[in-house]
C-alpha cells in the first residue's frame, strides 16, 4: 500500500512538472531543484511518503543504471578528432584543470577534517571533481554564450566523469587497504579494474556497432528497436566487465567512446531515446537524493563541512581552471565564467554512493555528507545563477563578436549537449 502511494504521488508529481516544464524553461527554477525539492518534501522529515529505509538496494539500481547511461551517452557524444583539433580549452581543463581540483581538494580536505585520513581526502576530492554541466544547462545551450566556451564546458563535463572514475577506484582502494596490500594487490587491481574494464568496453561497442551497421546495411533494423541496441550495448558491456572481474562503469565509458566514434550514426538514435528515458532516470536519482540523503546529512552539518562545500564550489575549482587556462589570452570575466560553471551534480551523488558501500572505509560517512551538502549548494547555487550569468556574459561577448581575433570568438564546432532538461 504504501509503494504504491509512492507512485501515485512521484507520477503525479511528474506529470505535473511535465505540465508547466516550458514556463519554467524561461525561469531561474530548474527540474533538478525541483526534484530535489520534491525528494524533501515527500521525505521522511516532512509528509512521509518516502520511507527513509527505502531497500539499498533499489537505490543502488536505479543508482548503477543512471551511471551506465550518463558514461555510456556523455562519452558517445564525444568526436576525439573534432575535440584534438578543436577543442583546446577542454583539453586543458581535462588535462590540467582536472588533476589540480583533485589536489586542491585533497590538501583543503586534509586540513578541514581530523576524522579522515590523507587517502580518504583524495577520495573526496576525486568525488567532487567531476562537473555536471546540466545544472546550468542555459549556460551549455544559450545561444548568447560564444560557442568555444558553452562547447568547453560541455564537453568538460562529458569527460570527466569518466576519466575521474578509475582514479577514485585506485584511491579507494588505497585508503582502505593501504596498510595491508603489497606489490601483487596493486597488479591484481590494475588488471581488474584499469585494464579489463577498456578492453571489454572497446570489443562490446566495436562488434555490436559492427553488427548494426552490418544488419542496417541489409534493412533488417527497425529504427526504434535500433535505439535500444545502443542502450543494451551499455548495459551489456557493463555486466560483462563485471562478470569476469573487470570494472563495468569504466567499460560502459569505453564503449561509449568507442560507439561515438567509429558508428556514430548509431549514437545518433540513442540521443534522441535517452532524451526522455536517461533524463527520467537522472531525476529520479536527485529525488531520492532530496528523500534520503539531504536531511541526515544536513544534521551532521558542521562549519568544516559548509566551508569545505563553499571551497569546493569556489576556489578548489576556480584556481585549477584559471592555471589551466593561463597564456590563451582568455579574459578575465570568461575565466571566471568558466570557474564558476564547474556544477557538481549526478555523477558526484552516484559516486558517494559507491563509498558508502566499501566498508573498508572507516571515513565513509563524513565523505558522503560532505558529498551531500556539496551538492546541495551547486543545485542551487548554479541553478539560479545559469540564466542570469549566461545573458550577462552573453552581453559580455556580444561586445567581442566584431573581433575574431579575440580567443574567445575562435569558431569551433558544435558537439551534442548532455541529456537537455526541458
Amino acid at each position: 500500500m504504501e509503494e504504491h502511494l509512492l507512485i501515485v504521488v512521484v507520477a503525479t508529481f511528474i506529470l505535473g512538472f511535465g505540465l508547466i516544464s516550458g514556463r519554467l524553461q524561461k525561469t531561474v527554477i530548474t527540474p533538478p531543484m525541483m526534484f530535489v525539492l520534491f525528494g524533501l518534501l515527500i521525505g521522511p522529515t516532512l509528509f512521509g511518503v518516502m520511507d527513509a529505509e527505502i531497500e539499498n538496494d533499489v537505490i543502488n539500481f536505479i543508482a548503477e543504471i543512471t551511471l551506465i547511461v550518463i558514461l555510456f551517452t556523455d562519452a558517445s557524444r564525444i568526436d576525439l578528432k573534432l575535440l584534438r583539433r578543436e577543442h583546446d580549452i577542454p583539453i586543458r581543463l581535462l588535462a590540467i584543470g582536472l588533476p589540480l581540483t583533485m589536489v586542491a581538494g585533497a590538501l583543503v580536505g586534509a586540513l578541514l577534517f581530523d576524522a579522515l585520513t590523507f587517502w580518504e581526502a583524495v577520495v573526496l576530492a576525486i568525488i567532487l571533481a567531476p562537473t555536471d554541466a546540466a545544472l546550468g544547462q542555459a549556460v551549455v545551450s544559450s545561444p548568447q554564450v560564444p560557442v568555444r566556451i558553452r562547447q568547453a564546458l560541455n564537453v568538460e563535463s562529458g569527460l570527466n566523469d569518466g576519466i575521474a572514475l578509475p582514479v577514485l577506484l585506485f584511491f579507494i582502494s588505497l585508503a582502505g587497504s593501504a596498510e595491508n596490500i603489497g606489490q601483487g594487490y596493486w597488479l591484481q587491481f590494475a588488471a581488474a579494474q584499469i585494464i579489463l574494464g577498456p578492453i571489454v568496453g572497446v570489443a562490446v561497442a566495436y562488434v555490436g556497432g559492427w553488427l548494426v551497421a552490418w544488419a542496417e546495411a541489409r534493412e533488417w533494423v527497425d529504427e526504434a528497436f535500433q535505439k535500444l541496441v545502443a542502450l543494451g550495448l551499455a548495459l551489456l558491456a557493463f555486466a560483462l566487465a563485471e562478470l569476469i572481474g573487470g570494472n563495468g562503469f569504466i567499460a560502459a565509458f569505453c564503449a561509449g567512446v568507442t560507439l561515438g566514434n567509429l558508428f556514430s550514426h548509431v549514437c545518433s538514435r540513442l540521443y534522441e531515446f535517452i532524451e526522455a528515458e536517461g533524463q527520467l532516470l537522472t531525476l529520479v536519482t536527485f529525488m531520492i537524493y532530496g528523500g534520503v540523503m539531504v536531511t541526515p546529512a544536513l544534521e551532521q552539518l558542521s562549519w568544516q563541512i559548509l566551508l569545505y562545500a563553499i571551497l569546493s564550489l569556489t576556489v578548489i575549482r576556480l584556481i585549477p581552471v584559471a592555471l589551466s587556462l593561463s597564456g590563451m589570452g582568455l579574459q578575465l570575466k570568461t575565466v571566471l565564467f568558466l570557474g564558476w560553471f564547474g556544477p557538481r551534480g549526478i555523477a558526484s551523488i552516484i559516486y558517494g554512493l559507491i563509498i558508502l558501500e566499501e566498508i573498508t572505509l572507516r571515513g565513509r560517512e563524513p565523505i558522503f555528507n560532505v558529498m551531500v551538502v556539496t551538492v546541495l549548494l551547486s543545485v542551487f547555487a548554479h541553478g539560479l545563477t545559469a540564466v542570469p550569468a549566461a545573458n550577462a556574459y552573453g552581453a559580455h561577448a556580444e561586445s567581442m563578436r566584431d573581433e575574431p581575433e579575440i580567443p574567445e570568438m575562435k569558431p569551433v564546432s558544435e558537439m551534442p549537449a548532455r541529456v537537455r532538461y526541458p
